[in-house]
């Protein structure tokens, strides 16, 4: 479970999130788009400890992020945008200390690197240094190294940058057994068809502001009543619609 509840983050007089409520469910997989700038990135940092909100509460799993730091970062795993490794460790090495971070025993921790290194075909290559890894090669140790633990919440920025389409299709079958389970997952993305493909809902944001947040089926829904989309509309021309319209605001769409 992911809470906003009233999150504002000012930047000096830069609003870069305001007034953010949002609930991401057990068992869900929640797509966040905007546009470059819009408040994705921002948000995230908040959820994992990265920034503190100016006002405002955010909780993972049960867990105040700000008065429990430590429980709720347990309940996350993380993927970002540009993994970053370290380059003098293999890949077992790497997913060994993730998981000696997570304190898990020796025993769980062999059992669990298998079973990712199986999950993302990494046995190929794991036992390599991961300096002489590509980007995507990186970006799949990256994803085991999240799960190693089992986390409750899984929050993925960008995370089919760099994947081949053979490994986006493993990424997302795996985020579909994960919400099967009762996990929550939470993808910031501009892979607007991937979103579209898995995700259970959707919330848009720009300028800071959650500008919608519903599943594609009901943002299609009202822009066609006014007249501002067609029938058999994609969700990247609902969202070019919905981001390119200023007067627009979320309780509008709702309505």
């Amino acid at each position: 479970m992911i809470r906003f509840s009233s999150v504002t983050k000012h930047y000096g007089e830069k609003v870069a999130v305001s007034n953010l409520d949002l609930a991401v469910r057990p068992g869900e997989i929640f797509a966040f788009l905007g546009p470059n700038g819009a408040g994705k990135t921002t948000s995230i940092k908040m959820m994992i400890g990265l920034l503190h909100p100016t006002a405002g509460t955010i909780e993972l799993n049960g867990f105040d992020v700000m008065s429990s730091p430590r429980d709720a970062k347990r309940s996350i795993g993380f993927v970002p945008d540009q993994p970053e490794l370290y380059d003098k460790l293999t890949g077992r090495e790497f997913l060994r200390f993730v998981a000696d971070m997570h304190g898990l025993s020796p025993n769980d921790a062999t059992a669990s690197i298998e079973e990712q290194a199986a999950n993302f075909n990494l046995t190929e290559f794991y036992d390599k240094l991961t300096e002489d890894y590509s980007h995507g090669m990186k970006q799949r140790v990256a994803f085991a190294a999240a799960l190693i633990h089992d986390p409750a919440v899984v929050i993925l920025d960008e995370p089919m940058v760099g994947l081949d389409p053979k490994s986006m299709r493993l990424v997302k079958d795996l985020l579909k057994r994960r919400a099967a389970r009762g996990k929550t997952v939470f993808m910031s993305t501009h892979t607007l068809t991937v979103a579209e493909e898995i995700a259970d809902r959707i919330g848009v944001i720009n300028h800071g502001k959650l500008l919608f947040l519903g599943t594609c089926e009901e943002l299609k829904k009202h822009l066609k009543a006014n007249g501002q989309t067609s029938e058999n509309a994609s969700l990247e021309d609902l969202f070019l619609t919905l981001t390119n319209e200023e007067t627009l605001t979320h309780d509008e769409v709702k309505q």
